[in-house]
């Protein structure tokens, strides 16, 4: 559109813009339609970024730990740098949030405003326009009628001059004809001038309104329009920018979130979370010792007097070792007796070390509430004093019922807590027992079984040894008493091995992966499940390498 300030421009304005009217209305409408266009393109940048922080929030509501404050569960390096992770997307779909927010306010909704006062402000200056033209149109039709009206009487006049002349010069014609001729066309003179003056009238008016029309009127609505339309322009670039400002704003707060992701990467520690495994499931058994060497070789060198009517006796009572040791190793509870029943209050069907663990806990949360009655009894008293003193505020024997619970709460805390320490110190105290037992058999397992007699005696001459039964005779029931040799029991269900496992300590048993395992115990707290090959044999094999699935009738073997 052309520049309308200098007056150098303006006529040549009036001659390019004169009839361009109607293509003035075609680009300030398409300027508007741009301008919502325009709009309609921030709000579907609106509706992603809204749509973006939505599906971030319910990924992170998705992925969020769902824990108990009771949840005994370590929290690993790993897992807390995830979690803080999740915690720094959450904050970076908030700012996302912030960005359509911004958009919203600052770019569409001033636009969609702007746009409707564009609208209105284009159809003012289109109806004043329009209103020039037909009022100079309504000039010119005036003056064009009488310019016709004053060509008609110039014509009626000139036809009346040639009918005056032709009476006037005909010798036949009466005085009159010609007077009446004359007078004809006197009037229709008179006529023509009155016309003629009317039509300079309208002429002048005319070139006036038309001059005023293209030189005044219609460059001031132009003006107006080329203004308006400047506008939108600057309006636009405002736009352009208030939409980039908008992320703007929020790089530094997104940038300290992906820093906090950074740092949540960098705090993982693999020893500090190898380290929580091993405090969680060490279980403070010893392995297992050395077997002995059985001399089997002693029948050999024993001499026909060495026989004696007793020694038959003692050989048929003699247990065989091997079969023994055989039996109840695939009965061997791993730690220890296996638990009948519930759960026991002094917690003796867990491992030492997770049963040290269960006390000290049970301990610190007696205390705890051992402390909160302590506290309350405190209470009471002063309550009981304040009474004493100032009847008016309430009857000291009120209290004494409370105050006598309490106290009795409190003994019982006291005789509980004294009952789990006693416990406690037992449990340290076998831990400590089984390392010097395990320390003493390192160093016995040095002396050479070849000087040893069964019995325990111990002589320079190897000929002179004594040479008596094994010591399994004495008490054939030893095996008994430490593992039960009751019937097997019913598989609760079955299992699959999602990993291998060797099983090489005393009480596991090897399984391959995919192999299918029955259930006969489920895991107890201590990490550990009962199963059962379809050959019989039993072990504990870890709770996390299988998939199980109890049932209510299994099928057992």
């Amino acid at each position: 559109m052309p520049d309308l300030s200098g007056c150098e421009n303006l006529t040549l304005y009036i001659l390019v813009a004169r009839d361009q009217f109607d293509n003035l209305d075609k680009h300030t409408q398409w300027g508007i339609d741009f301008l919502e266009k325009y709009a309609k393109f921030v709000k579907e940048r609106i509706e992603i970024e809204q749509n973006y922080a939505k599906q971030l929030r319910n990924l992170v509501k998705k992925y969020c730990p769902k824990r108990s404050p009771k949840d005994e569960e370590p929290r690993f390096t790993s897992c807390i740098a995830f979690f803080n992770i999740l915690n720094e997307l959450n904050d970076y779909a908030g700012q996302r949030e912030v960005v359509a927010e911004e958009m919203g306010h600052r770019v569409y909704g001033e636009l969609m405003r702007y746009s409707h006062d564009l609208k209105t402000e284009r159809k003012m200056h289109l109806q004043e326009g329009r209103k020039a033209q037909q009022y100079l149109d309504m000039c010119w039709k005036q003056m064009d009628n009488s310019k016709k009206k004053f060509e008609r009487e110039c014509r009626e006049a000139e036809k009346a001059q040639q009918s005056y002349e032709r009476l006037d010069n005909d010798t036949n014609a009466t005085k009159a004809d010609v007077e009446k001729a004359k007078q004809q066309l006197n009037l229709r003179t008179h006529m023509a001038d009155e016309n003629k003056n009317e039509y300079a009238a309208q002429l002048q008016n005319f070139n006036g309104e038309q001059h005023k029309h293209y030189y005044i009127v219609i460059p001031q609505i132009y003006k107006q329009l080329q203004e308006m339309d400047e506008r939108r322009t600057i309006k636009l670039s405002e736009c352009y920018k208030g939409f980039a400002d908008s992320e703007r704003k929020v790089i530094p707060i997104i940038s300290k979130c992906l820093e906090g992701m950074i740092l949540a990467a960098k705090s993982v520690d693999e020893h500090r979370d190898s380290q929580l495994v091993i405090d969680c499931f060490k279980s403070g058994f010893e392995p297992p010792g050395d077997f002995p060497f059985e001399d089997y070789s002693q029948n050999i060198y024993r001499t026909i007097s060495d026989g004696t009517i007793s020694t038959p006796k003692q050989e048929g009572m003699r247990i065989d070792t091997k079969t023994t040791v055989g039996k109840a190793k695939g009965k061997l509870w791993l730690f220890g007796k296996k638990p009948k029943g519930p759960a026991l209050e002094d917690f003796s069907h867990l491992p030492p070390e997770q049963r040290r663990k269960k006390l000290q806990q049970r301990i610190d949360e007696l205390n705890r509430e051992l402390q909160k009655e302590t506290d309350q009894k405190d209470a009471l008293i002063k309550m009981k004093d304040v009474y004493e003193k100032n009847p008016q505020m309430g009857d000291p024997s009120s209290l004494q019922p409370k105050l006598t619970e309490t106290m009795s709460n409190m003994d019982r805390l006291r005789m509980e807590i004294h009952k789990n320490e006693a416990w406690l110190s037992e449990v340290e105290g076998k831990v400590a027992a089984r390392s010097d037992r395990r320390h003493s058999s390192d160093i016995n397992h040095l002396v050479t079984q070849g000087r040893e007699s069964p019995e325990g005696s111990y002589t320079d001459d190897a000929n002179q040894e004594v040479r008596g039964p094994p010591q399994q005779h004495a008490h054939p029931n030893e095996f008994d008493d430490e593992f039960e040799d009751d019937d097997p029991l019913p598989a609760i269900g079955h299992c699959k091995a999602i990993y291998p496992f060797d099983g090489h300590n005393e009480g596991t048993l090897a399984m391959k992966e995919g192999e299918i395992l029955y259930i006969i115990e489920e895991d107890k707290g201590d990490g550990w499940t009962r199963a059962r090959r379809h050959n019989g044999e039993e072990g504990y094999v870890p709770t996390s390498y299988i998939d199980v699935t109890l049932e209510k009738n299994s099928k057992g073997s």
